[in-house]
């Protein structure tokens, strides 16, 4: 026997040259399957598109907040709107300044007018006069239309001297009851 042959019982054990090929055939398809599965291209859409460029966001337009209107302080001195019941020392011995009261109570004067005094004037008298009479038409108007036959008595209370240099223009014209303390007081709101 020489080395080139095998014992007939390892001949028959061994599969046939055949067999080996269709198995080496059939595992060479199925890795080209495999391999063509996993490298071939998808039929996916070509290159992504770019995205579409950004909406512009939804951002409110902020409104526009109202500026607001500067706000004098309260000046210095007894001043209050028109319509405002109140009782001043020079009238009620019991208060040290001007103190807004309720109208529907008894009070000592009600304002009918706000004004303001024109500029150059100096020292105490040019301005007590510019007041007094600024104030005349809105007494005459205001004391006509009462019409109770009671006397009504005008008071001013503006800046004082230091006060108008200082800037303060702003004057109040009064109708009370009484023209010194402890006079009368009014018990009601003036008639419009």
């Amino acid at each position: 026997m020489t080395s080139e042959q095998q014992p007939p019982e390892a001949a028959a054990s061994r599969p046939s040259r055949g067999l080996a090929i269709a198995v080496a055939a059939v595992l060479a398809v199925l890795l080209a399957v495999v391999a063509t599965a996993l490298l071939w291209p998808e039929d996916a859409p070509g290159p992504a598109a770019a995205p579409p460029p950004p909406s512009p966001t939804a951002t409110p337009t902020p409104t526009p907040t109202p500026t607001p209107t500067p706000t004098r302080p309260q000046p210095p001195y007894a001043f209050f709107p028109v319509g405002t019941c109140f009782d001043h020392p020079q009238l009620s011995p019991v208060i040290t300044k001007a103190e807004e009261r309720p109208c529907t109570t008894p009070h000592d004067g009600e304002v009918i007018a706000d004004l303001k005094l024109p500029d150059g004037l100096s020292g105490e008298i040019p301005i007590a006069l510019a007041m007094r009479d600024g104030c005349k038409d809105a007494e005459a108007t205001a004391k006509a239309h009462q019409g109770d036959g009671k006397s009504y008595y005008p008071r001013q209370f503006g800046p004082a001297t230091a006060n108008y240099q200082q800037g303060w223009r702003d004057y109040t014209c009064t109708l009370t009851a009484g023209s010194k303390q402890g006079a009368p007081k009014l018990t009601g709101p003036l008639h419009p």
